[in-house]
């Protein structure tokens, strides 16, 4: 039974679903979904290739390769965008499927893709200058994907009934991975990020990065929750 044809009165989304229930299930909706899922999954194999084969080149294996690749914000993230909109497209009846395609749950993970898309073009873009397949794989990954799940939150997401209770569970995400990342970092040497290098900026200097990219975060969090419950219907509708 999907979750999209059966959201019961009490459920968190479906007071979206009663709102906004058509355009979720229609064509173009599963069409782009689809091209997101895609590219998501493209990418993501496309790093896993780069980064082992880097690691390999280095003397490393290939546990050694899969283990930096998970250190990476960007690379969780398109993971978990591929699997999203793969439910989304797909429909399937699998309770994850059920639980991946819940406006409120495709809310966080747009929220979470649009922040690597900002955070690496703004902080990271200068740092370095790939060219050919890594250009491609690099631009699909912090700028393709984010802007096409924009496009689609904005058109296709149902609106959804949030509480700041829940809205606060969208921090366990980028909360927990900075927490491993850290506790990784401490126990390898390895920083997959250079606000959050401890080695060479110390712990103070990299909790105050820290809590400035949570502010940020917060932020278009909060900017999200608002044009749901005002913007986004309106805008959707047109």
């Amino acid at each position: 039974m999907s979750h999209d044809q059966n959201s019961s009165p009490g459920s968190l989304d479906s007071f979206g679903a009663n709102i906004f229930p058509a355009e979720r299930n229609s064509g173009a909706a599963r069409l782009l979904a689809a091209i997101i899922a895609l590219i998501s999954w493209c990418a993501f194999i496309a790093q896993t290739d780069i980064t082992i084969n880097r690691l390999l080149a280095r003397g490393g294996g290939v546990l050694e390769g899969l283990d930096r690749l998970s250190m990476y914000l960007t690379n969780l993230t398109i993971l978990m965008s591929a699997l999203v909109f793969t439910s989304l497209a797909l429909s399937l009846k699998t309770p994850l499927s059920r639980f991946c395609r819940q406006p409120s749950v495709v809310s966080a993970v747009v929220a979470y893709l649009a922040f690597v898309g900002i955070a690496y073009n703004l902080l990271l873009r200068h740092l370095w200058t790939p060219t050919g397949y890594r250009a491609l794989v690099n631009e699909s990954l912090h700028t393709v994907v984010p802007l096409l799940a924009m496009v689609y939150w904005i058109f296709f997401v149902p609106v959804f009934h949030s509480s700041v209770k829940k809205s606060l569970l969208w921090l366990i995400y980028p909360l927990g991975y900075l927490a491993i990342t850290l506790w990784r970092g401490a126990a390898s040497g390895f920083y997959p990020y250079p606000f959050i290098n401890v080695s060479t900026l110390g712990y103070p200097r990299v909790m105050l990065n820290a809590s400035l990219l949570l502010a940020g975060f917060i932020g278009l969090m909060t900017l999200f929750i608002v044009v749901n419950h005002s913007g986004k219907p309106a805008l959707a509708r047109k």
